[in-house]
């Protein structure tokens, strides 16, 4: 059964336990649903996903500088582009109507599971193939792409709340083509991969789909230092 799942597939499988709770049963994501998500829960996940972003940004451009062949790089320097200019430019226009300026996103400093997380990841990037790169990759833009899908048809107080503009933001078209394609690309590197490879990719895996949890967390209870 399990080696008739796509390779992604079965990372996400390996550790479904660990997937249920970063991506569906966390509060934080359970009340961004509902609507009843607290305004400074939700100003304290936008500064430090701002801060994530900035490096997530250098590990896209690292991905495309290993990618084996153009149409990889072009997907990588793509969704670079999306991230630069279009994810970011959602943070900045959610920080404005909170009254957050980007100077006072500047002086933000990262929690400790921002710097964990964007540490694994940078680490992967440079110390790992593109396989074990992708891997890591992979449950940020994959967990997003499945948070939005079950938060979309949740009935929210607002449609026009921080919430509802949120999900919908991770609901677009193009975020969706472009997990296909990570996913795609995942399962290609997959299974090319010997046995070793397979298990640096699946720990990559692992290792961000728990840090995943932890970012949500870190937000739900505003951690600090």
């Amino acid at each position: 059964m399990v080696d008739s799942m796509r390779y992604s597939q079965q990372l996400k499988a390996a550790c479904e336990k660990d997937w249920q709770k970063a991506h569906k049963d966390h509060p934080f994501v359970q009340a961004m649903g509902d609507g009843s998500l607290s305004l400074d829960r939700f100003s304290y996940y936008m500064r430090q996903d701002y801060l994530f972003l900035i490096d997530y940004c250098r590990v896209l451009a690292i991905a495309s500088a290993k990618s084996p062949d153009l149409e990889s790089m072009g997907r990588f320097a793509s969704l670079l582009d999306e991230t630069l200019n279009s994810e970011m430019e959602l943070h900045r226009g959610f920080c404005s109507d909170l009254g957050i300026t980007e100077a006072d996103i500047e002086a933000t400093s990262p929690s400790p599971a921002t710097v964990a997380y964007t540490s694994h990841l940078v680490r992967r990037a440079y110390d790992g193939s593109i396989a074990e790169l992708a891997a890591s990759l992979l449950p940020c833009q994959w967990g997003y792409d499945e948070v939005a899908r079950l938060l979309e048809y949740r009935e929210r107080p607002d449609p026009n709340s921080f919430h509802s503009r949120w999900v919908a933001g991770y609901c677009d078209s193009e975020y969706r083509k472009m997990t296909d394609w990570l996913r795609g690309f995942v399962d290609i590197l997959g299974d090319q991969a010997t046995v070793e490879k397979r298990q640096r990719m699946h720990d990559a895996f692992k290792a961000s789909t728990r840090y995943e949890y932890l970012f949500w967390d870190a937000a739900w209870h505003r951690e600090s230092w």
